[in-house]
Formats: structure tokens, sequence, C-alpha cells
């Protein structure tokens, strides 16, 4: 039999039919959001096509909400209208909603996962590129455009051609106050923005098995960041102990069966791949981006690379164009450069265990004075266990506003974002020009690292407190 990677294993099993070079893969749960849906459902309904499951569909308001309020009318002229189409389509076609005013409404790669709608061998799509998230279950996940989410609707499969398997194994254990979001900085420092171009990646070896769920579901998120289509984590008792008592997972003998199944989902020993890189988890330290992609970051008591270092004339280009734009000096020393808001949130680090860590940091201290600080936790589950824990009233005390659940700063869709020139510690994934407001100027970093920052009002870790 043919040694089979778990991305050949999922994709096997979801197959219906080829042709063409392409395959036709049935879609296991379809998620869906206010600002990629409308154009869909107008098709749809132009075609008068109907919805084939809607039982596999589940909308949620994330990505325009705002998080100060959770009155729509708060929010800007667009943004309420695409709130309000979602409210009608998901009406018309009988698509549960998790509106604004939901009790378990959130982001949505943090709502699936802890409502046990992720699970291990499921095809997942969403239009949003983010949906790799879901790939620390063993999950294949990954996000579709507009005419995809038509097609999702209307035949609950998608036409693709299969990615190339790409095998990213780290060993060692990660040193104190290092962070998923660090090793995945890292691990695009390392392969680059394209390195992932064409490939899914599977992240394996004993680094990645001694993580958290939630520490996995930042490693997949951010694996988009690297160029791949999904990233994909083998479930384990890691996993399997995540999803029980979960609502939406298996009850019963069905939860037995369903772990016995899950057990199979695994690369088998001497599954070809056909790309492959080592790592040692020893070499990450809490890194920073500087530039205007997630490969231009450098360890945070490092400086910034001379841009006569970089290998090629296209490369020292991109570096100098991206200091322009972020208003760096090459040279400078990461922790001399001051910021104005410090972001605590998005799909990538706004689960509790994030925000444990953030709390951990600030207690009894006081953010600096010329820093505004959000904290925006990831749904209102975890909200609302934030409180329960006291988290919050750390947070307030410490100068941060406390927030509803919603994407917020990670992309100016909302009343949040930066003005030009404004510099912010952002947990979020993306540093593009732009991305937090137009002229805004991003630094990717981890939970632990903007808390720190946010107290010295400059990049910081907690070894310096």
């Amino acid at each position: 039999m043919k040694k089979r990677t778990l991305y050949d294993k999922i994709w096997d099993s979801r197959k219906v039919f080829t042709e063409d070079g392409e395959d036709i893969l049935y879609v296991d749960r379809h998620l869906i959001h206010e600002v990629t849906s409308p154009q869909a459902f107008a098709r749809l309904k132009k075609e008068n096509r109907r919805l084939h499951r809607k039982d596999r569909t589940l909308a949620i308001m994330d990505h325009n909400i705002s998080t100060r309020s959770r009155k729509m009318a708060d929010s800007d002229a667009l943004s309420l209208q695409q709130m309000k189409l979602l409210q009608e389509n998901t009406q018309e076609f009988q698509i549960p909603l998790l509106g604004i005013d939901h009790p378990d409404q959130g982001i949505v790669h943090v709502v699936g996962p802890e409502l046990g709608l992720t699970q291990p061998g499921t095809l997942i799509v969403c239009g949003d590129s983010h949906t790799s998230t879901h790939g620390a279950f063993g999950s294949l996940a990954f996000g579709i455009g507009t005419s995809e989410i038509e097609h999702v609707f209307a035949t609950q499969t998608i036409r693709l051609q299969k990615s190339k398997n790409f095998k990213i194994e780290v060993s060692g254990k990660l040193s104190k106050n290092v962070s998923a979001k660090d090793l995945a900085l890292h691990i695009i420092h390392c392969i680059g923005t394209e390195g992932g171009q064409g490939y899914v990646i599977e992240f394996c070896g004993d680094t990645i098995t001694s993580l958290s769920m939630e520490a996995r579901m930042t490693l997949c998120n951010m694996c988009i960041e690297a160029g791949a289509r999904a990233g994909l984590i083998a479930p384990d008792n890691t996993t399997f102990k995540y999803l029980q008592d979960k609502d939406n997972s298996p009850k019963g003998e069905d939860w037995y069966d369903a772990v016995a199944r899950w057990k199979g989902l695994f690369s088998d020993e001497g599954a070809y791949f056909d790309k492959e890189v080592s790592l040692h988890a020893e070499e990450c330290q809490p890194r920073v981006s500087w530039g205007t992609n997630p490969s231009q970051s450098v360890a945070i008591g490092e400086s910034i690379p001379f841009t006569a270092t970089f290998k090629n004339t296209e490369e020292k280009k991109v570096a100098k164009l991206a200091l322009k734009y972020m208003g760096l000096q090459e040279g400078k020393t990461i922790k001399d450069i001051p910021v104005d808001k410090v972001f605590i949130g998005s799909c990538t680090n706004s689960r509790i265990e994030d925000l444990r860590e953030v709390a951990r940091v600030v207690k009894g201290r006081k953010i600096h004075v010329n820093v505004q600080a959000i904290i925006v936790p990831g749904s209102m589950r975890v909200k609302r266990q934030a409180e329960n824990e006291g988290l919050d009233t750390i947070f307030k005390k410490s100068g941060f506003e406390w927030r509803f659940s919603g994407c917020s700063l990670c992309l100016a869709m909302n009343e949040d974002r930066l003005n030009p020139q404004e510099r912010c510690a952002s947990t979020s994934n993306r540093n593009f020009e732009g991305r937090q407001g137009r002229g805004g100027r991003t630094h990717l970093v981890s939970p632990h690292v903007a808390a720190a920052t946010a107290i010295f009002g400059r990049f910081a870790t907690v070894d310096d407190l």
C-alpha cells in the first residue's frame, strides 16, 4: 500500500470526482461572514439556485462589527450594509447566524474550534485566508474566493488542483517566554513569504506536539503568510482532550468511534514530501517585524538589518521601500523604537491562553502614558471566561481598553484603525502597507511582547520587566 501524508489521506477521503487534473472535494463545513458572502448570495439568487446543505453552513459577523458596543448602528455605512445583507441572506436561506448580539459571536476562526465545529479529518472552507487556523486539528482548511463560495453554497463541493506536500519539522524545547507566534515569525523569516507557495505545510516534531491547541492554532493561522495553501498538525491526545465535551463534538459511543478514526490521521512513516525543512526550537527568540511583510523580522534584542546585507538587488529594493514606509533606519536597535498603540487580538492571538499571558505580564503595572492599548477577545465566550477569571480587571487597572469580540484593528474594516504614521505593536498576522489603516505602521509581535511593549512604550520583553 502506498505510504501517504496526512494531507494525502484527508484529500483522498474527500475526493468525489476527478476531471482534467482537478478534483472535486466534498466540504464538511462552510463558514461565512459579512464581507465575502454578499456577492455569492446575489449570484445564488440570480441563478435561482438553492443552498445545498444549510446544516453544514454557519454565518458569523466579525470583520465589520464594532468592538466598542453591540449596536450595528455604531458601524459605518458600508459595514452596516454588509451586516444587514448577512442578516437578510441567512434568514432567506435559513442559515444559522451568530450575529452581533449572539452570546457565541466572535471571530470565525476562534468560534469554530471552541464550538467543536472544527474536527480532525474534515474539509473546512471560508471566504477568509486565515481559515488555515483550523488545520491545527488535523482538518484540511483554507480560504476561498467569492465564486467558490457560491459553488459550495450550491453543491457543498469545491473543485481544486492538489497542492504539494511540505514538511516542517521543529525539534527541541522553546525557551521561556518564546511563544508559537515567535515560532511562526521565525519560520516565515527562514523560508520567506513565498516559501510555502504551492504547498500544504504539515508541522511536526516534538516541539509541535508539546504545544497547546491554542498555540497550534496560532502556528497554522500564520502559515498562510508563508504563501502556503493550508497548514496541518496531526491530531493527538491534546487535540482529543480539547474537543471532548465541546458543543458540537460527537457524544457517547460516537465520541469513541470518532477518536478511533482520528487516531489514523497521521503521515505514514516514509511518506513522500516534496519539500522538507528541519528547525531547532532553541534558535527561536521573541521576534518583532520591522518591515511590510512577515518575513521581515528580527529577534527583539537585535537591530534592523542593513540593506547591504541582503542577497540580491530585489531584496534590497523591497527592504528599502519597507523602511521608508515604516519610517525606520537600517541598523536601529529594535528596543529603541517607541510605539503609539498596542493591539492584542485577532484570529491569531485572542484566545483565553493569550489573554492569560498578557495578564501575567501586566498585573500590577501601568501602560506607558504615551500608549493607547486595546485588548479584543476572540469571542464572547472568551470574553466571559476572561471576566470570570478576573483578567478584565487586571487589564483595565493597567490602562488597557477592554472590548467586545470582533476582528477590530487587525484589518481596518471597522471603527478601529491607525492614523497615518502611527506605530502599532500588534498580535495580528499581517503588516503590509495600510493593513491597519492608511499610512499606519504595523509591527507583528507575540502577546507577551505586546504586553511588555505597552508598559515600556517601546519594544520590550518580559525579561526587561
